[in-house]
Formats: C-alpha cells, structure tokens, sequence
C-alpha cells in the first residue's frame, strides 16, 4: 500500500460540465438555472438529471436526481435535453490538453481525468502545470475547471470538490491530514448513505473522526469496505493513474448524488447508458458479444451479471434487451448507489488508443 508523499497526482474535473457547454453556446442562459437531463414535462416526465448549473444547485437540484423531483424544486429553471455529440467533441478538446501534460493520463469520465506528475519533482512545479491547464482550457474552450494536486488520487480529487468552481488547490503531503481531518466523513469517495449514517452512530461526523479510530472497530461496524475507508482517512491510498493503452471493452457508468431504488429511474439510466454503448460500437465499427451490468448498493455491495451472445452485434435494440433481462435481479427495493453498463469480447474496428467516447456516461 502506497502512503501519501510517494507520488503527485493531479485530478481535473469540469465545472457543471454539461451546463456550461449550453451556457457557452447560448450567453443568454448565463446566471439562469440549466438543467440538462429528461424533459420535465410539466412535472410529471420520467428521467434523470444529467447535470446542472450551479444556479440550479441553489434550489437543491443535482446529477442523478428524479426529473420530476428537479422540476418541483426548480420549475422555473431551464430544462435542456442531452446533446452528446457536443459535449463529446468538446471533452476531445479538453483531453488532449490534458494528454500534452503527461504520459501518464487517466480519463475516469466525459469531463474528468487523473495525470500522475510525480516526475515534475515537487508540488510547486506540479500547481504550476496545473495553473497552466485551467489557463488553456479556458482559452481553448471558453469553460472552467477546478483542480486538485495531492500525493493520491483520492485527496486529489477531494480537494477539486473542495475548491469548486473555478479552483485550484495543492495538498502537499505533510498537509494531507490537517486537510481532511475536518471535512465531513461523506466526502471520501465511496461512502454512501447507509455507511454515512452507521459512522454518524458511532459519533464520527469527520474524516479525522474516522481516522483517529481504531481500524478494527470501523472493520466491525462497515465489514471489508471498513478498511478502504479508514486507509484513505489516514492518507493511504495505493490506486495508482491507470494508462488506458488500448480498447478490449467499453463501459459506462452513473454514481448517482444520493441512492436511488425507483425502477423508472433505474430504467433510464440504463438506457441512456446502453446508447452511449451502442453509439461507440457504431462510430468506432466494432460489434461485440459479451454485456454486462453493474450495480453497486448504498453499503458498498457490488455485483456484476454478465451474458455472452450466440453472435456478435452493434444493434442497440439486441444489447438493451440483454441488459434489461439482466438486471432483474437487482431490482428488489435495495438503494443503488452506480449503475455500470460494459460490452467486451470486441471485434471489428481496429486496435488503437482509447477514445473519449469510452469514458462517457
């Protein structure tokens, strides 16, 4: 296990990613309440939030929230639909900047990514590249980022939250601890909402709660996920930048904000997901054999249900109804936390370095 202070780690995460690009296309909309996602239809349309502006968030809008829920809070917010094939030519503009940054480049979603900095030497060389990077994602796209630098990947990405919108922060490792110690326990990625309320029982409400407790008592209350959480309190975080060299699956996935069990958005999400899918099999020309689905419970349960095909297809139709079928027996009252989608035993296409597309969700 790595502990903090062996490497540098950058995390870049986009500012209500899809909301700005619509602001950026429509100045008007600037200071309103975008909401891209379903339509709301009155109040009563089934669907999603995909993302939202930071107005919208005011109202308690956000990601992965019930349409109709957005709608009752916000209904006089602006409702747009997804136009992904915007946004995924505008993430391209944004990874390659990031790419030119390092050889070692992880893309973890459409509009969020890891770079391992570790050979700039120290963490002011390291805030300085990432200075740089807000400045040319700004020139080149016209959208902001915000930015965190820390010895893992964790605090890295903790910390971008942290200073959102528009920031940068660096946390050097002697000041990894004094960072988090306040924070509340909820913001170590992970920890849903049946965890978070098992540790506020137990009188831990922060990060340094957590971190000042024995491994074994936490280990007793939470089961396995007990010590991932308790590692990463303490600073110790071994998940290394992942170079993604070449492409033997797609996958898709939705964390939402706060756990879900309604079908219909469960439903949806999968949809949205199993077009992601299907359009990369197409603009690429592979066809594959193999799907499967993902589902990851509020109490860290993950399980996966895979189903190999007589033949191999791109037709979105064959693939929908493959992960419709497979998902049944997850959908039994439990609170979701993420929802995954991958298609692999691929043929067709060519080998080639992954495409942004692959990390869209």
């Amino acid at each position: 296990m790595t502990t903090a202070g062996s490497r540098i780690v950058l995390h870049v995460d986009m500012d209500s990613f899809f909301a700005s690009i619509e602001v950026l296309r429509n100045p008007s909309l600037a200071g309103r309440p975008v909401i891209v996602g379903a339509d709301p239809k009155g109040g009563g349309g089934r669907g999603v939030v995909s993302t939202c502006s930071y107005e919208a968030r005011h109202y308690g809008v956000h990601s992965g929230m019930p349409i109709s829920r957005a709608y009752d809070l916000c209904p006089h917010g602006v409702y747009l639909p997804v136009d992904r094939s915007l946004y995924l030519q505008v993430s391209e503009s944004i990874m390659a900047i990031l790419s030119r940054h390092s050889r070692l480049f992880e893309q973890v979603s459409i509009d969020e990514a890891y770079l391992d900095l570790s050979n700039t030497g120290d963490f002011t060389t390291a805030g300085s590249i990432a200075a740089s990077i807000k400045q040319e994602i700004r020139e080149e796209t016209g959208l902001t980022c915000s930015v965190g630098v820390a010895p893992g990947k964790t605090v890295a990405k903790i910390a971008s939250d942290y200073c959102k919108p528009d920031g940068l922060m660096v946390v050097r490792p002697e000041e990894v601890k004094a960072f988090l110690a306040p924070l509340p326990v909820e913001k170590i990625p992970g920890i849903g909402r049946r965890n978070g309320e098992e540790l506020r029982r137990m009188g831990i409400l922060t990060i340094g709660d957590l971190a000042r407790r024995d491994i074994q008592e936490i280990v007793a209350h939470l089961g396995r996920p007990g010590i991932r959480v308790h590692h990463l309190a303490t600073g110790i975080d071994g998940a290394e930048v992942q170079c993604r060299e070449g492409r033997k699956s797609i996958s898709r996935e939705r964390t939402f904000d706060m756990d879900i069990s309604d079908p219909s958005v469960i439903a949806e999400t999968l949809a949205g997901l199993t077009e992601s899918v299907a359009e990369t099999l197409r603009t690429a020309g592979l066809r594959c054999r193999t799907i499967t689905v993902k589902v990851r419970y509020s109490g860290f349960q993950t399980y996966t249900r895979s189903r190999t095909l007589e033949r191999f297809t791109a037709d979105p139709g064959v693939i929908q109804r493959a992960v419709s079928e497979l998902i049944q027996p997850f959908l039994n009252g439990t609170d979701v936390r993420l929802l995954g989608i991958r298609i692999s035993n691929l043929e067709g296409g060519r080998t080639r370095q992954a495409s942004i597309e692959e990390f869209c969700v």
